[in-house]
């Protein structure tokens, strides 16, 4: 039996084969340690501790999770379909815009009603921004990843205007709205705990999380559950066969690139009506970026995506940590432990395919004997 042949089980597939890319990941970036003059051991403890040692380090570790599941998710459907969306930030930008505008236009007379208003206004804003991209690639052959690109820059201009002119803070100076009408927040993970009797110490964490865990298990469920998945699946796959099968590609590109727009414009869920309370210039921060590791980190399976957020957000707090307590090592050094584990987990998934391979058909050439 030949390795090249050989099919990893499902456990060796998603889970050995990235902790592996993992692992070789660390192991450089201590060796980037170790070239500062820094204990890596030391240094990797530092940044455990600082992402999941106490409880507001937890939260915010769950807090940048949040924004990698939205973006991750936003890739991994599209990518189903057969098609990279690199437009995450300029559809989360418009997804930010368009909560605002919900949470503004009902103001405080109801803010239960405002809030439900927001998620479908961030939703519905982020999958409009993907609909000229999508129709484009759909109907006129424009590669997506051009439009995408060029649709991030264009996002990033309508929100620079519309914080410096017509939404712009009366009498304030910064690109920001006005604060957002009281009441108008989603409820704080701590707050939510004291609810049930249980005390946890404040931090961004908020209800967002658990509705990008919903989102999660929504987009397993339209994958592998529907009529609708199936045939996104299979035009990923082949999109001649898919024509042959009577599948609309057409159809199945433009909906699966606004799903894959809506999610991503409801990452500002997180960081607007979670956090920040209005809406500024620069609030994706590179996430729609990132989320494109987490997606093949993930394999491209909402549980893997998770998972990887949950790891990107602990490098970005654990990043902080060791920042405070190793001056030597900045914030930047976080940003070099991102690339690494980008470099092997992303860009060179099948690093260890090949001896993994071998090793599993020598094992099971024995077990068949």
């Amino acid at each position: 039996m030949s390795s090249a042949a050989t099919k990893l089980p499902g456990a060796l597939e998603s889970v050995l084969m990235p902790l592996l890319n993992i692992l070789v990941a660390l192991l450089a970036s201590g060796l980037v340690v170790l070239a500062l003059g820094e204990d890596p051991v030391v240094v990797l403890s530092l940044l455990i501790e600082g992402a999941f040692g106490y409880e507001e380090a937890i939260g915010y570790t769950f807090y940048y999770a949040t924004n990698f599941i939205f973006t991750g998710l936003a890739v991994s459907v599209a990518f189903h379909a057969g098609h990279f969306n690199i437009g995450g930030e300029g559809q989360a930008m418009l997804g930010g815009l368009g909560l605002t505008l919900a949470v503004f236009w009902l103001g405080s007379s109801a803010p239960v009603l405002s809030i439900i208003i927001a998620v479908f206004g961030a939703a519905l804003f982020g999958a409009a921004w993907a609909f000229i991209p999508a129709w484009l690639q759909a109907h006129r052959g424009s590669h997506i990843v051009i439009t995408t690109i060029m649709f991030n820059f264009i996002a990033s201009a309508l929100l620079a205007y519309l914080l410096v002119g017509p939404l712009q803070r009366p009498g304030g100076q910064m690109p920001e709205s006005s604060d957002f009408p009281q009441g108008t927040a989603l409820p704080q993970f701590h707050e939510l705990m004291e609810m049930l009797g249980i005390s946890f110490e404040q931090s961004p964490l908020n209800l967002s999380f658990l509705i990008a865990l919903l989102a999660a298990f929504g987009v397993w469920f339209l994958l592998a559950r529907t009529r609708f998945g199936y045939e996104v699946r299979v035009t990923g796959q082949n999109s001649d066969a898919a024509k042959f099968a009577g599948i609309s590609v057409p159809r199945v590109t433009v909906i699966a690139l606004m799903m894959s727009g809506a999610l991503a414009g409801m990452m500002g869920l997180n960081e607007l009506l979670g956090e920040q309370l209005r809406l500024i210039g620069n609030f994706t921060l590179g996430y729609g970026f990132v989320g494109i590791a987490v997606a093949f980190m993930g394999r491209n399976h909402p549980v893997g995506i998770i998972l990887a957020a949950i790891l990107f957000g602990a490098v970005y707090q654990g990043g902080a940590e060791i920042g405070f307590e190793i001056p030597k090592i900045t914030r930047d050094m976080s940003v070099v432990i991102q690339g690494l584990v980008i470099l092997f987990a992303g860009a060179m998934p099948h690093l260890f395919r090949r001896p993994v391979s071998a090793l599993y058909a020598r094992f099971a050439d024995k077990g068949n004997k």
